[in-house]
């Protein structure tokens, strides 16, 4: 990678997608919304772009983990934490219950592989009945980055991950998203376009999920502020409008035949 450190390149951007991942309604709200196979609800559009929130648990601390022992064919261990195998290609980290980076408990195995050289940077890890507090993740999550540029820098992530929620909700989620950031002197001068197609499973509901627009902000405004997704709900296809450039938390829904909605992020 040029100029700047990868890693550190790699940990901005993963805050980037939560950051991306847009405000959650209150719990009033969510205690007063029904969800109809005819409509979009507010809890169903936060599932679509939050999803990202639960199969990116533990990207930052991997990040940490490989930046702190970069490659080295070593054996590190923490008795009170974690113990890791490192390789020429990655390393196989054994979590026993324990508190990381103010984190809740992790407990488990994983296994990842990174590759890096002067253009790129990549990291594929795979989970097996991985936990993160009550949070259990399996499957698996790759990390590609670039910096085509001084100022320009693009993340893109493959996931197919199961997520089970200890209330017993069942997450699924498979497909790509590419991030694009333009870094400036500012938060307001640093922007973002957000791509990609896939695919969100909420039980038995399905949704499945194509950026047609980009969905476009800057660093400091909480919400995408334009760009175009279209949704499939169980066959019921729905455009979803972020707005025509003004920082505000409004999307408007566009269903079959023209009718539209507006709903709070």
């Amino acid at each position: 990678m040029k100029n700047v450190s990868s890693f550190q390149i790699i940990k901005t951007l993963l805050l980037v997608f939560v950051f991306t991942g847009f405000q959650s309604c209150s719990k009033d709200a969510e205690m007063d919304l029904m969800s109809d196979a005819n409509e979009l609800s507010q809890i169903e559009l936060r599932t679509i772009l939050e999803a990202d929130e639960y199969t990116g648990l533990m990207d930052e601390i991997l990040m940490d983990l490989l930046e702190k022992n970069t490659l080295s064919p070593s054996k590190i261990a923490d008795a009170n934490c974690y113990q890791i195998t490192y390789t020429e290609t990655g390393f196989r980290a054994e979590f026993g219950n324990c508190v990381l980076n103010s984190s809740d408990n992790v407990n488990g195995v994983l296994e990842v592989t990174y590759f890096e050289n002067s253009e790129s940077a990549s990291f594929t890890v795979n989970y097996t009945n991985f936990f993160v507090g009550a949070v259990e993740l399996n499957g698996n999550r790759t990390i590609d980055i670039s910096q085509p540029g001084e100022t320009n820098i693009v993340l893109a992530v493959q996931s197919d991950m199961t997520v089970s929620l200890p209330e017993g909700t069942v997450l699924t989620e498979k497909g790509s998203k590419v991030l694009q950031i333009q870094l400036g002197g500012s938060l307001r001068d640093t922007t973002y376009a957000l791509s990609g197609n896939w695919t969100v499973s909420d039980g038995d509901t399905t949704y499945r999920v194509e950026i047609s627009q980009a969905l476009e902000g800057n660093l400091q405004c909480p919400y995408a502020v334009s760009g175009l997704m279209d949704v499939e709900k169980n066959g019921l296809e729905i455009g979803v409008d972020f707005g025509d450039g003004t920082c505000d938390n409004e999307v408007t829904l566009v269903y079959p035949g023209g009718a539209t909605e507006i709903l709070e992020l």
